[in-house]
């Protein structure tokens, strides 16, 4: 099992950069491939970037494609999702998930973080 926490969020405005991380909890954490997902307001939660265990794989939400970039340190059991040119419909609460799968679907992600507020004024 896996404790996921966010953190890194806040205001920022169009244009402007924020890192998220997440921090790990548990020594399998090598074990699981890393996601960021993300919920609009009144809208569904949908993927934003994937990394597999190793690190080597990622794939990316076309709309961020070239500005969002995931990454992850196994020696701290972190994984990091930085955010360049953010834009207003970036805006959302974004969060954490962990699973030995390599999914972009939320629902095969067993283990979550809180989520973290990320919000981009024009």
């Amino acid at each position: 099992q896996v404790q996921l926490v966010e953190s890194g969020g806040g205001l920022v405005q169009s244009g402007g950069s924020l890192r998220l991380s997440c921090t790990a909890s548990g020594r399998t954490f090598s074990s699981y491939a890393m996601a960021w997902f993300r919920q609009p307001p009144e809208k569904e939660r949908e993927f934003v970037a994937r990394i597999t265990r190793s690190g080597r794989l990622t794939s990316y939400l076309d709309s961020v494609k070239g500005r969002f970039t995931i990454s992850r340190d196994n020696d701290k059991n972190m994984v990091y999702l930085q955010m360049n040119s953010l834009k207003p419909e970036d805006t959302a609460v974004y969060y954490c998930a962990a699973d030995p799968t390599y999914s972009s679907y939320a629902e095969e992600y067993h283990y979550w973080g809180q989520g973290t507020q990320v919000t981009v004024s024009s």
